[in-house]
């Protein structure tokens, strides 16, 4: 069988998957931008989106690996030409990670108060944050159930349908955004970070309804829950039980530098929040060559084409670093810019510009990091991935931030850290991949 892993196939797949990326990010992020305009406590605000958004990132995270899982088994199974056997599987798991995060759900919504201390919120932040999760955190089944069936058209090798999906929810959700945030007058009430939070709860229930619409008539896939369980279930739950260990490893990192962030002052964890979001979003357009590889690796090794999948491989290496740089780029012609569409507090903007080259010089590093993480999920190596996670962040990340917190470095101290895990991350990729695949492409 002929793979296509040219140029134009593999963009054709990263394109629309990383419009979806961004879209994901960009509730948040537009949230903040809108919310850190207002004239009433912005900088309390940011800070409480910021806690509230690594607190919401943790969970979705955590239970959002069923769109790797689904989507590995999914494109091996086309690459087998043997989707036939796997047609009941998305609608199986998204009932599992839907009754989850329902559990979740119930769980987390009495112990908000709790929950926010431990990240070190206090005073006027704490109450922003409780306020803004008891609303937000409504829209989390929703995500959960996007995230799954983002997963399943990733593995029908379709990026088009997230991309169309993505772009729905974010036009519904900043149209909301300045509408519930800074209200109508004489109409709707300026409801300030309430707002933001309605308007992202009701575009995760607009993607839903999307995302059911599109499977359902689009797609040979059912949504209909039957029993007895597919026999890739097991697999399915093992990928999410590895990725579910491994996005505890990259959440305790986020705990730490949010925590941090929030202890050194409001201005500090407002300028992180502010870093942070723009780091997030960097990710998830490099998320759209990371989707390619996934979609492509998954197929290609359920193919047996060896030789096509270490070509994959590097050619992805080249694209995503050559992408970093040029986002790197674009931050440093906008550095100012960027800074002052989410505040105009100088306290807050002084500690960002300071800062805010070490996340931009990071890109090319973290493109080749995702891309390579994006392909190990498709071939199902999740064993590997939170292996690797668990040694980076108690090894490297968290040492590397006790050290230079302890030199005063702050919000450096953090960024630092990062950079360092980034690396840990990305080279023991590079030379698993290619001493596993050379032998293997020599025999294909």
């Amino acid at each position: 069988m002929i793979q296509d892993i040219s140029f134009k196939r593999i963009n054709k797949l990263a394109f629309p998957a990383l419009i979806a990326g961004v879209a994901e990010p960009l509730l948040s992020t537009t949230d903040l931008a809108i919310v850190g305009n207002i004239n009433h406590n912005a900088t309390e605000s940011i800070a409480a989106i910021g806690i509230v958004g690594a607190f919401l990132s943790m969970l979705i995270w955590v239970f959002g690996q069923a769109r790797s899982s689904i989507s590995s088994i999914i494109s091996q199974y086309i690459g087998a030409d043997k989707l036939s056997e796997v047609k009941n599987l998305p609608a199986q798991a998204i009932a599992i990670i839907l009754v989850t995060s329902l559990v979740i759900l119930g769980i987390t919504y009495p112990f908000a108060k709790e929950i926010f201390q431990f990240y070190n919120a206090s005073d006027s932040i704490l109450d922003y944050a409780i306020e803004y999760y008891k609303i937000r955190v409504f829209g989390f089944p929703f995500t959960l159930f996007v995230i799954a069936v983002f997963g399943t058209f990733r593995g029908l090798q379709n990026t088009m349908y997230p991309m169309l999906i993505a772009i729905i929810g974010t036009i519904v959700n900043i149209v909301l955004d300045v509408i519930f945030v800074y209200g109508i007058e004489g109409y709707i009430p300026a409801m300030n970070i309430t707002g933001a939070a309605y308007a992202s709860v009701i575009a995760q229930i607009v993607m839903a309804l999307v995302s059911v619409y599109l499977l359902l008539t689009k797609t040979e896939i059912s949504l209909k829950f039957e029993l007895p369980f597919n026999k890739e279930i097991p697999k399915f739950i093992n990928m999410m039980l590895n990725l579910f260990v491994r996005t505890i490893a990259l959440n305790l990192a986020l705990y730490f530098a949010t925590s941090y962030a929030v202890s050194y002052g409001k201005e500090y964890i407002a300028a992180y929040t502010i870093g942070f979001n723009i780091w997030l979003m960097g990710a998830f357009m490099i998320d759209g060559y990371s989707s390619a590889g996934n979609i492509l690796s998954g197929k290609l090794l359920g193919a047996k084409a060896y030789s096509s999948l270490l070509k994959l491989g590097n050619n992805l290496l080249l694209y995503g670093f050559v992408f970093g740089v040029f986002l790197a780029i674009i931050g440093f012609v906008f550095y100012d810019f960027i800074g002052r569409i989410f505040t105009q507090e100088q306290a807050v903007l002084e500690h960002f510009y300071n800062t805010f080259w070490i996340i931009l010089i990071m890109q090319p590093i973290c493109a080749i990091a995702f891309i390579y993480d994006g392909m190990f999920k498709g071939m199902g190596e999740m064993k590997y991935l939170r292996n690797l996670l668990l040694i980076s962040t108690a090894v490297i990340f968290i040492p590397v931030l006790l050290f230079f917190d302890s030199l005063d470095y702050k919000l450096h101290a953090i960024w630092i850290a990062f950079y360092a895990w980034i690396i840990a991350r990305a080279l023991p990729l590079i030379l698993k991949f290619r001493n596993t695949f050379l032998s293997h492409s020599q025999n294909d």
